[in-house]
């Protein structure tokens, strides 16, 4: 059996592991993680892991081959120093939309870096919101997919929304919009998108639903470059919406995403800690709540064999 449980962060997000910490009630593992002048990273445990059941808590944010090479790194380091389990707490999984064959001759890299995990040594993964659900069939390990669902919608009921609408940015994410929209006990609609090549732009065409008059809320499990949740705004804006807010679960904004946003018609954008939001990646209509009590839960779950789905009926 696993003897005691240790944390442990790399470079992508220590605020994030500390306050994961702070809900456990225990000091932040010990650990150097840094890359030499030839870019080659070393890791090494500055404690004893020896059987100890061991959280490497990384998301994949930016720059993200740099933080997936720690995470495999930290993983082999820990496996020879044997650990007796190895999670990797991976709160965004990067690379998650590539998870088929959409084009000729295209690699399927959400499957890549599940390989990559577990020849590293990970006996377990731990993430929050996949972009496909898909995913969690590409391992040969446990998967614990937690949401950050219903901690957004909370936060959405506390506010109070007059007569709120939830727009569905595409097809493919309406499970996620009418999961908010039952929590909300409002409509749904959903917004019909053209991806343009492969440039990331995007085309909101129409929408099927009623947003005319409405506050609408828009759902998306991810804002990448914000192409898309402009471009939903936009189309909801034009047919009648009164107002607009939005909400996702990893706040990636790559590129220009920060100005298309600062200039969008969206009130306020809610998302949630899963990736550091550096100080020039914030406005102040960005609303960031915390995932670390929900993911500490998860952890103390699983260290003491209790089920983690059962957590979500507290939520």
């Amino acid at each position: 059996m696993y003897q005691d449980l240790r944390v442990f962060s790399g470079n992508a997000h220590t605020a994030l592991a500390r306050a994961i910490c702070d809900y456990l009630e225990m000091p932040l593992g010990e650990c150097d993680v840094f890359e030499f002048s030839n870019e080659n990273i070393f890791v090494r445990f500055c404690e004893n892991i020896r059987e100890r059941d061991v959280f490497l808590v990384q998301p994949i944010a930016s720059p993200v081959n740099t933080r997936l090479m720690e995470l495999f790194i930290m993983i082999d380091a820990a496996k020879r120093a044997s650990a007796g389990r190895i999670t990797a707490v991976v709160p965004y999984y990067a690379y998650g939309r590539s998870d088929k064959k959409d084009q000729p001759r295209v690699p399927v890299t959400a499957r890549l870096i599940a390989n990559f995990l577990e020849t590293a040594g990970a006996g377990r993964l731990l993430t929050i919101d996949l972009h496909a659900g898909q995913i969690q069939g590409f391992f040969n390990i446990p998967v614990d997919e937690l949401t950050a669902l219903a901690i957004l919608a909370k936060y959405f009921q506390e506010k109070g929304l007059r007569d709120p609408v939830v727009v569905a940015t595409d097809v493919g994410d309406s499970k996620r919009a009418r999961d908010m929209a039952d929590r909300l006990r409002a409509p749904l609609a959903i917004v019909e998108k053209r991806r343009i090549g492969n440039d990331e732009r995007v085309e909101a065409v129409n929408i099927i639903g009623d947003v005319a008059g409405r506050t609408a809320l828009i759902v998306d499990d991810e804002v990448d470059t914000g192409g898309t949740l402009v471009a939903t705004a936009e189309i909801v804006l034009q047919q009648g919406a009164k107002d607009i807010y939005a909400s996702c679960t990893h706040p990636v904004l790559s590129g220009d995403a920060v100005q298309k946003l600062e200039q969008a018609p969206i009130k306020e954008l809610v998302t949630t800690d899963t990736i550091p939001l550096t100080l020039d990646k914030h406005l102040p209509k960005f609303t960031v709540l915390s995932v670390a009590p929900l993911l500490g839960e998860a952890i103390r779950r699983i260290h003491t064999g209790q089920s983690v789905g059962a957590l979500f009926n507290g939520y």
